[in-house]
């Protein structure tokens, strides 16, 4: 029988996102779950979030503080560093992770906390603000559909709404400082490997803010891939569930290459010309997001052959 309650500790990690932090905080400070502590962590910002972050801070041994706030700095080291270091002075029994753009509900501690009996690692659910450009929409639909045929046990423990048995996660090395990007499926390979399980928990949710850029959006897609490259290298026969929308957007540019060699050997060029020009611009944001997938993978590809993480 587990001890009704124990501390739970919520990190999170913030690199010049100074226009993202109250309304992070304030999510974080709402949840329902108690006993909590909340631990952020600077990664060498220049845009004053460290400065913002520290009007947040309790002082130590503040009994009226209901929900204790920690504050650390480091210099621009990446988030596996960051959530690492947050994780090291962390005195929970249960460790939660979420980004600086999120919005966790309320409820979200509890809703994991919940469905955490025997497990390893609790995931809950994101959601994606549709915003105001196609590629927004595009993300928030593209992660919905992966959410809607994802079962109860999965091989990924998602950075922005997960929670880990904070000894377990220790006990196999944390996460792994030189893992720049991808450390919440680094860590949940390392977990899945050692036996242990990840339940998703589709009530626990995080609001996350729209990506309305497409370079920002193309250029997380590319890192995705050279991160997915890594994985499969390093953590063979482990099924990643989370991943499905991958295979099928990379392989959009084969057959669009190729309908449109025959199409111009075969076709009139007038023709030819306009449905090609009309069909990229249609499909255009897919044909780019497969082309950042395949450069993401030449590059991990690399990574491989020089063996190095992907820096």
């Amino acid at each position: 029988m587990r001890v009704a309650s124990p501390l739970i500790s919520i990190t999170v990690c913030v690199r010049n996102g100074a226009h993202w932090i109250d309304d992070c905080m304030t999510a974080l400070c709402a949840q329902t779950y108690r006993p909590l502590e909340i631990i952020a962590v600077d990664d060498g910002s220049r845009d004053g979030s460290s400065e913002l972050l520290q009007q947040w801070e309790t002082s130590e041994g503040d009994s009226s503080a209901e929900i204790p706030i920690q504050i650390l700095s480091q210099e621009p080291l990446g988030l596996s560093a960051g959530r690492n270091k947050a994780l090291n002075i962390s005195k929970g029994e249960w460790v939660a992770i979420t980004d600086i753009d999120c919005r966790p509900r309320p409820d979200w501690i509890e809703r994991m906390f919940a469905s955490s009996e025997g497990k390893d690692a609790v995931t809950g659910k994101v959601i994606f603000d549709e915003g105001r450009t196609s590629v927004s929409r595009l993300r928030s639909r593209t992660i919905a559909w992966k959410y809607s045929a994802r079962s109860s046990d999965v091989t990924l423990a998602n950075g922005p709404c997960s929670m880990f048995k904070r000894v377990n996660l220790i006990s196999r090395g944390g996460f792994d400082p030189s893992w720049y990007h991808a450390e919440d499926m680094e860590v949940s390979m390392k977990l899945i490997q050692a036996g242990g399980h990840i339940r998703y928990e589709p009530e626990a949710v995080v609001d996350h803010v729209a990506e309305n850029s497409l370079k920002i959006f193309l250029q997380k897609r590319r890192r995705d891939a050279r991160a997915h490259t890594r994985i499969m290298r390093k953590y063979r026969g482990v099924k990643l569930d989370f991943s499905k929308d991958g295979m099928l957007i990379a392989f959009l540019l084969i057959p669009y290459i190729a309908l449109s060699a025959v199409m111009v050997n075969f076709l009139d060029p007038v023709i030819t010309g306009a449905v090609i020009v009309v069909s990229t611009i249609i499909i255009r944001n897919y044909l780019l997001w497969s082309a950042a997938l395949w450069l993401g993978t030449f590059e991990g590809c690399i990574d491989a052959l020089l063996g190095r993480n992907g820096h």
